[in-house]
């Protein structure tokens, strides 16, 4: 059998080569990335079927859990890991045609760095380990936020890096203390011993660690790097930040909430700061005129309304929350890219420079079209199910009081809906500027290396949503894989 081991050691492998690669051939330096991710791709999808049925858990050495290092292969895991492929291989293709200037070399070796990274925290299976991974990830973003080496990039990425390191250290201690009450890094058998000690210290540990994975999952109030962060970055890292880097903090938040403690008493505090956090990222993005910034602000909308659906902590609202994590990375990757281009060719950010670029750019702005009405939940796109299966969620459960909170993120998603709704009669119902067509009355559409990955990620969202069953079919084993810290500590320790 194919071990898991795989998805962490070939990438990782594979961005050391790149130096290597260089040497015999600079244009080989760009394929390196899209072959990481395709591999990634193709073997993640192999295992996620099998881990369906049992997860599959890999020992390092001749170790055994608690003492080993390991990892859990499970439903939830291998869905990530599959989506943080599928998607980091899209931008890959795109980078190609878009990445030229600069450093390229340390650019795919940073990029293939972070999907390694966020690919290791999905899959691991102790604390440590998790924190290592963490910091892969976040210390490659912060280098990539800065390529371009402007002005704006630096402060931005200056900015990332301190809050980062305060989160990383926080969440570095809150380890720390776990490992001194349980003398174990294993979050199965912290899990499953996680009653036998005083109270007050599993508390702190708590509170620093979900503010210090709470930063990079861009959750209120530890949000102020990420409209800087996304709007200063090249494209692909904006559309890999939305779509894969804040998505793994929040899975780092559920994992420690579900798995690692199983605290009821906390659902309804993580419901209510998700919809702090959906309301205030959505009207923030309502007053924004540079239209990265408002997309970064619509991701901490939609981080909210991730959470809210957590909150839930039922078998439907947990797969509504993983089906939102799936829409929202696939329509936001859409968005950045075709931006992206949009703004390679107008040489200008502002939601104004956009007037006119269903004409001047139609294919670019049909796939921001699609993804624009998949964030907001307009069938038949990916969108729609997942927003249903949050409201559906909600009418399950007997508390009124969820039924309320669900009508205040609707309003949410009112606002979300005016603003997108606002770009898109830009797009096709305001006249382009003129000079800005050609003699046959077109613009000049972006390169097909750029359109092919963003016209399969708008395709994915399309099939996606008009047959929600090939996702639903992987997303309930996956929220049952989280909900289900008995089965979790069953299949890692044994017994």
């Amino acid at each position: 059998m194919v071990s898991p081991i795989l998805l962490i050691v070939v990438p990782l492998g594979l961005a050391f080569a790149v130096p290597l690669l260089e040497r015999i051939s600079k244009k080989l330096v760009g394929y390196v990335p899209v072959l990481a991710m395709a591999f990634n791709l193709v073997l993640s999808v192999v295992l996620l079927r099998r881990a369906v049925s049992e997860p599959i858990i890999v020992h390092t050495g001749s170790w055994q859990p608690p003492f080993s290092i390991h990892l859990v292969a499970g439903p939830l895991g291998l869905l990530l890991a599959a989506l943080i492929a599928l998607i980091g291989l899209g931008v890959a293709v795109y980078a190609m045609s878009t990445i030229r200037e600069g450093a390229t070399r340390l650019y795919h070796v940073l990029y293939i760095l972070l999907l390694t990274g966020a690919t290791g925290i999905v899959l691991t299976g102790d604390l440590f380990n998790l924190f290592v991974f963490f910091e892969i990830l976040c210390i490659s973003s912060y280098a990539l936020v800065a390529y371009r080496g402007d002005r704006a990039g630096i402060e931005s990425a200056t900015k990332y890096l301190i809050q980062g390191a305060i989160g990383s250290s926080l969440a570095l201690i809150g380890i720390g203390i776990l490992y001194g009450m349980f003398g174990t890094l294993s979050m199965a058998d912290i899990a499953q011993h996680i009653h036998s000690v005083a109270p007050f210290g599993l508390f702190m540990a708590l509170a620093l660690l979900i503010t210090g994975f709470g930063v990079e999952a861009a959750i209120f109030p530890l949000n102020a790097w990420l409209p800087d962060a996304h709007s200063s970055a090249p494209s692909p890292i904006s559309a890999i930040l939305s779509g894969i880097a804040i998505k793994v903090g929040i899975y780092a938040v559920a994992r420690i909430i579900f798995t690692l403690y199983g605290l009821e008493t906390v659902f309804l505090f993580v419901a209510v700061l998700g919809l702090l956090t959906l309301l205030i990222g959505e009207m923030s993005a309502f007053s924004q005129n540079n239209i990265k910034r408002l997309l970064a602000y619509s991701s901490i909308g939609q981080v909210g309304l991730i959470l809210f659906a957590l909150g839930i902590a039922s078998v439907t609202g947990v797969t509504g929350a993983l089906f939102l994590v799936v829409s929202h990375g696939l329509a936001k990757s859409v968005l950045f890219l075709s931006v992206g281009v949009m703004i390679t060719r107008t040489g200008s950010a502002e939601i104004s420079s956009l007037d006119g670029m269903g004409k001047r750019m139609p294919l670019s702005a049909l796939c921001f079209t699609i993804g624009a009405f998949s964030l907001i939940g307009l069938p038949p796109f990916v969108g729609f199910a997942a927003k249903f299966t949050v409201v559906r969620a909600v009418f399950e459960q007997t508390s009124t009081l969820f039924t309320v909170l669900i009508g205040v993120a609707l309003l949410g998603t009112v606002v979300e809906a005016a603003y997108f709704f606002r770009i898109v009669q830009r797009l096709y119902f305001k006249p382009p500027p003129e000079g800005s067509l050609d003699h046959a009355g077109r613009g000049q559409e972006a390169p097909l290396s750029a359109l092919i990955p963003i016209g399969i990620l708008t395709v994915v969202i399309i099939v996606a949503g008009v047959y929600p069953g090939l996702f639903s079919s992987f997303l309930e084993p996956a929220a049952t894989d989280l909900l289900d810290k008995a089965v979790y500590i069953r299949h890692v320790l044994g017994g």
